[in-house]
């Protein structure tokens, strides 16, 4: 039998060993980005299943055939691979794996693709493998491939919000509500997360460059740069640009003293503490900034992300005596501060609050006018004074408002809710006071500004599932379809967003499609120039599940409008187009042939080629349909 040595020996065993370290390595990864964090784990715990082989062969303690041992080499490059995908997935910009998530699960499938074709090569008979381990590889290969055949479940309204976010023509107020969910979904709305995204980004600027990938890295710069201000800081000087005009991109650095000792910063603020204080999980933060981020309903700590045992400061003088010894050996004046005035300026907040409240109740139409308005105001500030407006009961009388003849009043009334709405306990209250029925009513007659606020108002409500199910059921759809059809650029965006929302639940498609939705949805793509072709394919492609959306969809003019976004579109586009084809595909083979004959055939081989992974998938599914049809032909 022919085998293959190194020339010095001990070949096999290195081969080996170095799989098994490969399969250890990937194996202590612990932070995978929640994107792909399913995926990446059922990866580790596929390539796991390889250790009792590369155990049983170094036990074998012989020399490997050469057929073999070419396999195992196949088989380490794949393993290369997937180490190399998993690593950047466990350190990896959290904001890129989100907007890349596609491209990402395309890697995935090539790792899957690689790992079954080293699989196919072993010669289980002649390397003497035990029947147990033999069935144990072969479970990995059937797991690998139905893998590969696997549609995947999306995060819906991570992609929305994404897409939203990244609009060039969206300026809606709501922008703080979807910049929040991203936070939270990214894991980026504490200081140590988005510590270690700037380090991940920093990296990811110097690696892409400026040509290529330059609108994209801009983007993700700049969407950090806001989760930061959403999180109470902006470590970015406006004279210091992350993007420069010169061939090297600079990345986001912190704007901290160097002659300042580490120790001596507040983690938050990145500030010299004058008033350090002494949190549950024993880390140390500047009373101020501490202070704030518990009174924004956090009760967990910036760095660490523990859950606080209790919300107590504690001072920390062993440490200010320090601060002060060396602000006065190097000369350094600490900044002064009154260590009173946060509460003092809450109190005053909720004084202020407790007055308007009472004043939106008043019998004077200016008063309570001005008292709404200013609610509206401040409830736009920030998330702070979301909870704190709630807190003072401003919740009841502003839905009272809302059925005041006075249309000012019910647009302040409304905006003044979609703010206060973006606080997740928020939605509740606001549903609980019977808000909903009010808003749909606003929505149906209101001005133009109420009735986007109102659209946008019923789309952060509907992030509840129970309240998708009530906005539909107390016939909130119809509206937003007339919002759709007849509203503003900005309004028939809030429209499309919240009925994409709301056409998740499946009463509201039908819903949806006796409004007359199709209609103004067709009117999208063929009006370009109101930029809003994603939202209009992304919502077809659920109602085209429906029989009555397929009737409604089914059209051959529809149908060379979807052809045509699937030859020139964007990747986004040409996915949403080809799944809106298959679902009408898969009961009118019509509809098929007429794709064929407007010359999508060759554009679907290229898509299921080079398309994002969801849109090879939806395009393989389409061939194959086609290929079904060709004795029609």
């Amino acid at each position: 039998m022919e085998i293959l040595r190194n020339d010095e020996g001990g070949g096999d065993d290195d081969l080996i060993g170095e799989m098994v370290k490969i399969i250890s390595t990937v194996g202590s990864y612990m932070g995978f980005r929640r994107t792909q964090r399913k995926e990446c784990l059922k990866l580790v715990r596929r390539l796991k299943l390889l250790l009792p082989l590369l155990e049983e062969i170094k036990e074998m303690n012989q020399s490997i055939p050469t057929r073999a041992f070419l396999s195992f080499v196949i088989l380490k490059k794949s393993l290369l691979s997937a180490k190399k995908l998993l690593k950047h997935c466990n350190f990896g910009s959290k904001i890129f794996l989100a907007m890349e998530s596609d491209a990402v699960m395309s890697r995935f499938h090539c790792v899957y693709d690689k790992l079954n074709e080293a699989l196919d090569g072993l010669m289980y008979q002649e390397l003497g493998i035990s029947e147990e381990v033999q069935e144990q590889i072969e479970l990995l290969r059937k797991q690998l491939q139905g893998a590969k055949r696997r549609t995947d479940t999306l995060d819906i309204e991570l992609a929305m919000d994404m897409m939203i976010i990244f609009s060039k023509n969206d300026e809606r107020n709501a922008d703080i509500a979807i910049l929040e969910r991203l936070a939270k979904k990214l894991d980026l709305y504490s200081v140590g997360d988005l510590e270690i995204e700037t380090v991940a980004v920093r990296k990811l600027v110097k690696e892409r460059g400026t040509t290529k990938h330059i609108e994209s890295t801009e983007q993700i710069v700049d969407l950090l740069r806001k989760f930061k201000q959403v999180a109470g800081f902006d470590e970015i000087n406006d004279n210091n640009k992350v993007l420069e005009e010169s061939p090297s991109l600079r990345c986001l650095e912190r704007c901290r003293s160097m002659l300042i000792p580490h120790e001596f910063l507040c983690p938050i603020s990145l500030e010299i503490m004058t008033d350090p204080v002494i949190i549950a999980t024993g880390q140390t933060y500047e009373r101020e900034s501490i202070q704030k981020w518990l009174n924004s309903n956090h009760q967990t700590c910036p760095k660490t992300g523990e859950t606080l045992s209790h919300l107590a400061l504690a001072p920390n003088f062993a440490l200010r005596n320090l601060i002060l010894q060396w602000c006065e050996k190097n000369n350094f004046e600490l900044p002064k501060k009154e260590s009173c005035l946060i509460a003092e300026n809450q109190n005053a907040f909720l004084d202020e609050v407790s007055s308007l409240v009472q004043d939106m109740s008043s019998s004077q139409l200016s008063t309570q006018s001005q008292a709404v308005e200013k609610i509206r105001m401040l409830s736009k500030e920030n998330p702070e004074n979301r909870i704190l407006i709630a807190n003072c009961g401003a919740i009841p009388p502003l839905v009272k408002l809302l059925y005041s003849p006075n249309w000012k009043v019910k647009e302040h009334s409304v905006t003044a809710l979609l703010n206060l709405s973006l606080d997740e306990a928020n939605k509740r209250l606001i549903a609980r006071e019977g808000a909903i029925p009010a808003v749909i009513e606003v929505l149906q007659n209101g001005t133009d500004e109420a009735r986007e606020n109102s659209a946008a108002t019923l789309f952060s409500l509907s992030m509840l599932n129970e309240n998708k199910v009530m906005i539909g059921s107390l016939k909130g759809i119809p509206p937003l379809v007339k919002l759709l059809k007849n509203g503003t650029i900005r309004g028939k965006k809030d429209a499309a967003t919240a009925l994409f929302n709301l056409s998740l639940n499946q009463s509201n498609k039908t819903r949806a499609i006796k409004a007359g939705i199709i209609e103004p949805l067709l009117h999208l793509l063929k009006d370009k120039s109101l930029g809003m072709v994603d939202e209009a394919l992304s919502i077809l492609s659920i109602l085209a599940k429906q029989a009555e959306g397929q009737s409604g969809i089914g059209q051959l003019s529809v149908i060379e409008t979807l052809v045509g976004f699937v030859k020139d579109g964007t990747p986004k586009n040409k996915e949403c187009a080809t799944a809106v084809l298959l679902e009408l595909g898969l009961n009118n083979s019509c509809l098929i042939l007429a794709a064929l004959q407007y010359g999508v055939y060759e554009h679907l081989v290229e898509l299921s080629r080079c398309g994002t992974s969801r849109a090879q998938r939806k395009a393989n599914a389409l061939l194959q349909q086609m290929s079904k049809c060709e004795h029609i032909l």
